[in-house]
């Protein structure tokens, strides 16, 4: 076994390799950016080295740096954690070049296994079955649109590399094929540096299943069950788990032989995943792609068989032989924690992270800490939450109260929409597919702030000390004391007018409701409820059974109505980011949803429309220009105006 390791990532995945180093006794070796170095990755390293300023192309995706921090720090192998430069085989490749191990398979499997077009021609060279489509490589815009008429609609664009849904593109009809292709290759060329595409038919009613393998050096190579990842949106997985639902013994046998025959097929070493489309009415299962690396949802399959993957990706790839024997117990789930607004078109976000509990009932990876600042610059996933019950139903009631549990103040997150999908009928019941979330998007968000939570936003003011912190003079209450009775006490709360007398509040023109409201630490209590509490100037941080709400006080007592009218004026980012396109110029004609600008944050592309018809009277911005949020792009003069 290695005596040294050095982690190529960052996050929760980082610091769930560290915690398996640490366990085996093994010394970790830590990388990082500028924007990184407080990380809780770095804080739990042995040794941690700095590779860059936050850009990860200047930093993780650094080839020639993080071999260097390998090489000076003497250790022994790197294992690259999953995105970045983990299925990369000029990464591979350099790692053996300069006697590193590199903790994955040969350069070989990956080359093979990275490009979907060469992968599926491998794997169906071995006997296993793969979507009908064109897989051609090089092919032009011209070709992929003959092929899309030869296939019929609807097809699925997808990178020939990479994974993770980068710019994957559903495309129901030939008049919108053709733009599909061109945001599609500028994903994929952002993503990868590759924006070569293929072309596949789309199976109605899919099911997402992957088959988790592990093969050592030796020629073995075993399959650990799968898992059903079929609830996402927008090709990105948002909750998993083992083993699925839909599958019986012999078709979890049959799908997990095809694995293993596509493992085989490119002389594989250590820890992937093969992925299959499965027909939802049929049954039938397609080769998708094998991701040669841990995946995300690995914990699922740990929790059901007992075997950690992370040592036996340490153990392989020291040379040990793979002497398993696996069996399903039970069943588990994992939800993804994203740094994103469901209720804005789940757009990431940001901020510092004020306050933050996480639950102790269950499984969570996570990289997060009291302090940490959530940018734009990396993915937005912050954590995962993972239950395991005896039973499909328990492990899903396990996971929802967990989430609840969470408190987490300064970022908003998805976890509300989380806790309302896993209570779906559908979902509990097991009846999945991939388009479910979009179906029933409507029905899991909600932008709407609870009254119970400006009641408590009301008290909470009203408790407030004075800036001396005592209280010396009743003048200075804010709690409406005054000669002979109280009086009303008014504030306008992310312009919602919250009026507090005593113990009665009244929110914008509701009745009156009675509360009393006390500060324990940082907790609030109203009555029975509790709200986990934090300030950032101005904004009030409240949180209660996993959601949080940032309540704005934009102006002290009672104000004019900040409501803006459905007219032209300031486009704004709708989140912090890079802009990409600018398509248009100053004193340009628009009309109302107009694409002007495409802004980029955490690997998400966002098209930001005109409000109105009318004229461009400012551009603000250019192309490759960061940006914040609800930072001014462009002023719209509408014609009405």
């Amino acid at each position: 076994m290695f005596d040294s390791v050095l982690v190529a990532n960052r996050g929760e995945i980082a610091v769930r390799v560290i915690r398996a180093l640490r366990s085996l006794g093994i010394r970790s070796v830590a990388v990082y950016s500028d924007a990184d170095a407080d990380a809780l990755h770095v804080r739990l390293a042995d040794e941690a080295v700095r590779i860059g300023p936050a850009a990860a192309r200047d930093s993780y995706l650094s080839i020639e740096k993080i071999v260097q921090a390998a090489v000076s720090t003497g250790a022994q192998a790197i294992h690259p954690g999953y995105g970045f430069l983990a299925e990369n085989t000029a990464f591979a490749a350099a790692c053996a070049e300069a006697g590193i191990v590199f903790v994955g398979p040969p350069a070989s499997a990956i080359d093979a296994m990275g490009d979907k077009i060469r992968a599926k021609l491998t794997v169906s060279a071995a006997g296993v079955p793969v979507v009908p489509g064109r897989t051609r490589e090089g092919m032009s815009d011209d070709e992929i649109v003959d092929a899309a008429l030869e296939i019929g609609f609807p097809v699925l664009l997808k990178p020939s590399a990479g994974g993770g849904g980068k710019g994957m593109r559903l495309v129901h009809e030939e008049s919108a094929l053709r733009e599909a292709i061109e945001s599609a290759r500028r994903e994929a060329r952002g993503s990868f540096g590759d924006d070569t595409l293929l072309i596949e038919r789309f199976i109605t009613n899919p099911r997402h299943i992957e088959i988790q393998v592990l093969a050592d050096s030796h020629g073995n190579v075993i399959h650990l069950g799968e898992r059903e990842c079929s609830l996402q949106r927008r090709h990105q997985k948002i909750i998993e788990e083992a083993p699925s639902p839909f599958l019986t013994p012999e078709v979890r046998e049959a799908m997990g032989s095809a694995a293993v025959d596509a493992a085989k097929s490119c002389g594989y070493v250590g820890a992937g995943t093969v992925e299959f489309i499965v027909d939802g009415q049929t049954g039938d299962y397609f080769f998708m792609e094998m991701n040669t690396r841990l995946q995300v949802e690995h914990p699922v399959t740990e929790q059901v068989t007992g075997v950690d993957l992370v040592e036996w990706q340490l153990r392989v790839a020291a040379g040990e032989v793979l002497d398993l024997s696996v069996e399903l117990v039970g069943h588990s789930v994992e939800a993804r924690v994203y740094a994103e607004d469901p209720a804005r078109g789940f757009l990431p976000t940001g901020g510092r992270v004020l306050a933050l509990r996480e639950p102790t009932s269950v499984r969570v990876d996570s990289g997060l800490y009291e302090g940490l600042v959530v940018g734009s610059d990396y993915d937005p996933m912050l954590a995962k939450v993972i239950a395991h019950g005896r039973t499909r139903e328990e492990a899903l009631r396990r996971l929802d109260h967990a989430l609840g549990e969470m408190v987490l103040l300064g970022v908003t997150t998805n976890i509300p929409f989380l806790r309302a999908l896993l209570r779906d009928p559908d979902v509990r019941s097991g009846a999945l597919d991939t388009g479910l979330v979009e179906r029933k998007l409507d029905s899991l968000t909600s932008a709407e702030i609870p009254d119970d939570v400006y009641v408590a936003a009301g008290l909470e003011r009203s408790l407030e000390p004075p800036r001396n912190g005592s209280w010396e003079d009743p003048w200075d209450q804010l709690s409406g004391w005054r000669v002979g009775e109280h009086a009303w006490t008014t504030w306008r709360i992310n312009d919602v007018d919250v009026r507090v007398r005593g113990d009665e509040v009244v929110v914008g023109a509701g009745e009156p409701v009675r509360a009393r409201a006390r500060r324990e630490g940082a907790d609030l209590f109203v009555g029975s409820r509790r709200y986990a509490i934090a300030r950032d100037g101005d904004v009030l941080w409240l949180g209660h059974d996993g959601a949080s709400w940032a309540l704005i006080e934009a102006e002290f007592l009672v104000g004019a109505s900040g409501g803006a009218a459905a007219s032209g004026g300031p486009v704004k980012s709708p989140m912090p980011g890079t802009v990409l396109v600018v398509r248009a110029s100053a004193g340009d004609e628009v009309t109302a949803g107009q694409a002007l600008f495409v802004v980029e944050a955490m690997k998400m592309e966002h098209t930001v429309t005109a409000p109105v018809d009318g004229v461009l009277a400012e551009v603000n911005v250019q192309a490759g220009q960061q940006v914040a949020l609800d930072q001014v792009l462009a002023l719209v003069v509408s014609h009405e105006e």
